[in-house]
């Protein structure tokens, strides 16, 4: 009989152990004492789902005393999604203390997006101030300015899911300071009126298609720089000079090329009248043999080239050159 009695014994203790594993006692009665309808089979079926009672339940408990009701099935099927219950949670009772309408639809899809929804709602009631890192733009008179701005942002929980970053306004803020400073006149104006940069900019609607809402722009830093416009001309003068200098150069190549040419022909040309003058004995000769020419024509030929010989060598003797020697009729030797 006794065997009996330890047998139930040990399927009493094995029956409670069971129990007590599936059922969380303490959560159980903390649940109860907050007035959360939660009955055992809800924390056997956790188990059997592999979910965490203690991270469903006490996230609901907050939830149900700050008067937001919450389901079990709606937390348990965020947790199983991989969100994190109780970052939702406490975003849900700040949002309903802040007045800001926020379900918890919502609030699971941020949370599952990635984005941090406690932080988001925090953001909301708190906006946050952004600052851009130092932009640099030229204006029309090619003075270079350097700004820096402060931009007051706050979240917009409508659009957090699918909604551009923090990086994607500070891109924006940037564009926006380099189209108003460009589109300045002189940079005196923009330094007299900064605060025309953060209207012009402010009004192009930078935060649309963002998860943030562009509260305020304030121009918080603005220094003068260097003078790009005069830079670039200078730079410009130096490139015109290059390409004036590689022109020059081509042309005196071009010339040396066509003088180099003029030798050339000149060298063939007092060849052919070498040539030329090489066949003057032979022509002379064949006269002679035809009876063409005579004795005395022969002479009077060589009387002819001497006295040319003795006028260039008394031109050369008196410091003519060959082409300002003088001609007969013009001071010329008889």
């Amino acid at each position: 009989m006794w065997i009996l009695w330890i047998v139930v014994g040990i399927l009493a203790f094995v029956a409670l152990n069971i129990f007590f594993y599936f059922v969380p006692v303490g959560l159980w009665i903390s649940a109860l004492a907050a007035g959360v309808p939660v009955g055992p089979l809800t924390f056997i079926g956790m188990r059997l789902r592999k979910v965490n009672p203690h991270r469903v339940i006490n996230p609901m408990i907050a939830a149900w005393k700050a008067g937001i009701k919450l389901s079990v099935s709606e937390l348990e099927a965020h947790y199983l999604a991989g969100g994190n219950v109780e970052r939702v949670v406490r975003a849900l009772i700040s949002a309903d203390k802040a007045g800001i309408p926020l379900t918890f639809k919502r609030a699971a899809a941020i949370d599952l997006a990635g984005r941090d929804v406690y932080d988001a709602v925090a953001m909301s009631v708190n906006p946050r101030v952004i600052q851009t890192p130092k932009v640099s733009a030229v204006a029309k008179d090619g003075i270079e300015l350097m700004a820096i701005a402060r931009v007051t942002v706050r979240a917009n929980l409508d659009r957090l899911v699918g909604g551009a970053t923090e990086e994607t306004v500070i891109a924006r803020v940037g564009e926006g300071i380099v189209s108003a400073i460009g589109s300045a006149n002189s940079y005196k104006e923009v330094l007299e009126n900064p605060d025309s940069i953060s209207k012009l900019v402010l009004s192009k609607g930078l935060d649309a298609g963002t998860a943030f809402e562009i509260l305020s722009i304030d121009i918080a830093d603005i220094d003068v720089g260097r003078n790009i416009g005069a830079e670039l001309q200078a730079a410009q003068a130096e490139a015109d000079l290059k390409v004036a200098r590689a022109q020059a150069e081509v042309r005196r190549a071009q010339a040396v090329a066509r003088e180099q040419e003029m030798k050339a022909l000149v060298w063939e040309r007092r060849a052919a009248v070498v040539e030329a003058e090489a066949e003057i004995p032979r022509a002379i000769a064949e006269a002679f043999r035809k009876g063409q020419l005579g004795i005395m024509d022969y002479y009077r030929l060589r009387n002819i080239q001497a006295d040319t010989q003795m006028r260039e060598r008394l031109a050369r003797e008196e410091g003519f050159a060959p082409e300002e020697r003088p001609e007969h009729g013009q001071g010329a030797m008889p």
